[in-house]
C-alpha cells in the first residue's frame, strides 16, 4: 500500500522560510517523479514543483521560481521543498504527490501523471 505523508508546514511571517518534508512509502522511488502542488481556500490547484526520478532535473512555477528548491533522497523515500523568502500569497495547503512515470511531462503543472496523493500540510504566511 502506497502511503504519502507531508510535514513541516506551519505559521510564518513574510521573509521567513520553512521546509517541507514528504515521506514515500510502498513504491521504489527511482520509478517515480515527484512534484509539490498547492491550493488554497477558494482557488484551483496549482503545480509548485517538480523533480525527475534522479533529482538531475528541477521545474517550477514562475511564481516560486529562485525563492523555492525542490530536492530529493530515495534513499530516504523523503521529498524536500525548501522555501525562502515567503509571501502571503504562498499561504496553501500544499501536497506532495508521485508522479507514474520517472520524469516530470509537460503537463505536469497541473498534475498530469501524478497518482499517489499525501492529504497536504497547512503553509500560512503572514504579513
Amino acid at each position: 500500500q502506497v502511503q504519502v505523508v507531508e510535514s513541516g508546514g506551519g505559521l510564518v511571517q513574510a521573509g521567513e522560510s520553512l521546509r517541507l518534508s514528504c515521506t514515500v512509502s510502498g513504491l521504489t522511488l527511482y520509478d517515480h517523479a515527484l512534484g509539490w502542488f498547492r491550493q488554497a481556500p477558494g482557488k484551483e490547484r496549482e503545480g509548485v514543483s517538480c523533480i525527475s526520478w534522479s533529482g538531475g532535473l528541477t521545474y517550477y512555477a514562475d511564481s516560486v521560481k529562485g525563492r523555492f528548491t525542490i530536492s530529493r533522497d530515495n534513499a530516504k523515500n523523503t521529498l524536500y521543498l525548501q522555501m525562502d523568502s515567503l509571501k502571503p500569497e504562498d499561504t496553501a495547503m500544499y501536497r506532495c504527490a508521485a508522479n507514474l512515470k520517472n520524469y516530470c511531462s509537460g503537463s505536469w503543472l497541473w498534475g498530469s501523471g501524478f497518482g499517489y496523493w499525501g492529504q497536504g500540510t497547512q503553509v500560512t504566511v503572514s504579513s
